[in-house]
């Protein structure tokens, strides 16, 4: 039987590699592409239903796309699904100086996969969710937001992490596992 291929509409080679690294052995032959999708504005899933949706479009073909949010409790879920832009304008540091005064540091992660077979066929979505919290930047900083992110029950920060670690327990480690019981059901 040969392997699903599939195209995983990023430009994030992080990603890509433990998208990779998290499916393994499964059967899926991943590409890359770097397309340049709109992202609309809403909650991650629509945002990744949409950003799907466009991709497919413009690939004539079935496809995945992935967004990451980091969601602060004390900010009813926000920065949600625009996380890049508040680390891009305010930095780890800067992120953690927007929880004082609140009561909680509490944040989940969410990591939102959604797949298509194709032009003009609705999105299936894919969400991992992972709960920690907010805490000064340890580890590498070397992807996103990661320094920042204590996962609960484990007192390590993603960054603090061995990649084996990371992606046996992270928000992308659940969805990727959703993704590939479907693929394995449904062949695109």
């Amino acid at each position: 039987m040969s392997p699903h291929k599939l195209t995983f509409v990023t430009g994030n080679r992080m990603k890509l590699q433990e998208v990779r690294a998290i499916l393994g052995n499964a059967d899926i032959d991943l590409v890359s592409k770097e397309l340049d999708v709109p992202e609309i504005q809403g909650t991650t899933e629509e945002v990744a239903r949409e950003k799907c949706r466009r991709a497919a479009e413009l690939l004539q073909g079935p496809c995945i796309t992935e967004d990451t949010a980091l969601c602060f409790e004390a900010l009813n879920g926000l920065p949600g699904p625009y996380i890049k832009f508040f680390i891009k304008e305010l930095g780890l540091d800067g992120l953690n100086t927007l929880l004082q005064g609140f009561p909680t540091n509490n944040a989940w992660a969410l990591c939102t996969f959604a797949y298509s077979d194709g032009p003009g066929t609705e999105p299936i979505i894919f969400e991992g969710r992972v709960n920690g919290r907010i805490v000064p930047p340890r580890g590498a900083e070397k992807f996103g937001w990661n320094p920042i992110f204590e996962v609960e029950g484990t007192g390590k920060t993603f960054a603090e992490m061995t990649e084996e670690e990371k992606n046996s327990c992270s928000h992308r480690y659940r969805a990727v596992n959703m993704l590939t019981a479907f693929l394995r059901k449904h062949k695109p």
